[in-house]
């Protein structure tokens, strides 16, 4: 495969299981090393060292969470890793965008797996990344918490960051995303850039590749 992202790209990567679609995030966020071929972050080629670690914010499918520490002290713990100058204000922040200030006192094991992926979100963004990537972030939220990461990604895209969006949820992705791809086997079967096409013929597009596939 081979593919370009600017700042302020979104690109939202669909495929059926086993696809390649995390072992590529894995690539992209240095950790893992490509047996062919490169990956480059804002020229710098990945792995890299821990500068260009740091432009980067990674959503996993588990939350990497520690689950004594409460909500805030989880996104706070992230936040003085990157070096955030206000560890306080900027941890604040992102959890109230996120609609999670109501629970950021309570320990991370007590929290419904909804509420343990808005502060998964939080963590990954509080050092305000050039790159976001995200593995099923929608994972476990109800309608008020996708909205709400939705509005997050959304606000992250139109300030220059770049995104990468690995997702079942066709709905939320196609909204966010300058360009969309399908994959299958370690390969990209369809690219297309905006314009998109609409939400429907998407699906059947994308149904009738996953169909293939089976």
């Amino acid at each position: 495969m081979s593919l370009t992202l600017a700042p302020g790209d979104c690109l939202a990567l669909f495929g059926p299981n086993g696809a390649g679609k995390t072992t590529l995030l894995r690539l992209l966020g240095g950790l893992l090393r490509p047996t062919s071929g490169s990956a480059v972050i804002e020229g710098v080629p990945l792995p890299g060292g821990a500068d260009v670690r740091a432009r980067v914010g990674l959503v996993s499918h588990q939350t990497m969470l520690y689950d004594a520490l409460t909500a805030r002290e989880n996104v706070e713990f992230a936040a003085r890793m990157y070096g955030v100058s206000d560890v306080g204000a900027a941890a604040s922040d992102v959890l109230e965008r996120l609609g999670a200030t109501s629970f950021a006192d309570v320990r991370v094991r007590l929290l419904s797996r909804g509420m343990q992926q808005r502060v998964s979100v939080a963590r990954a963004i509080v050092h305000s990344p050039s790159v976001l990537l995200a593995d099923e972030p929608f994972t476990g939220l109800d309608a008020a918490g996708a909205a709400a990461l939705t509005g997050m990604l959304a606000e992250l895209r139109d300030s220059g960051a770049t995104i990468v969006i690995v997702t079942h949820n066709l709905d939320e992705a196609l909204a966010l995303c300058t360009t969309a791809a399908i994959m299958r086997e370690g390969r990209f079967v369809r690219l297309d850039h905006a314009p998109i096409p609409a939400r429907d013929e998407y699906t059947a597009l994308y149904r009738e590749l996953s169909a293939d596939a089976a």
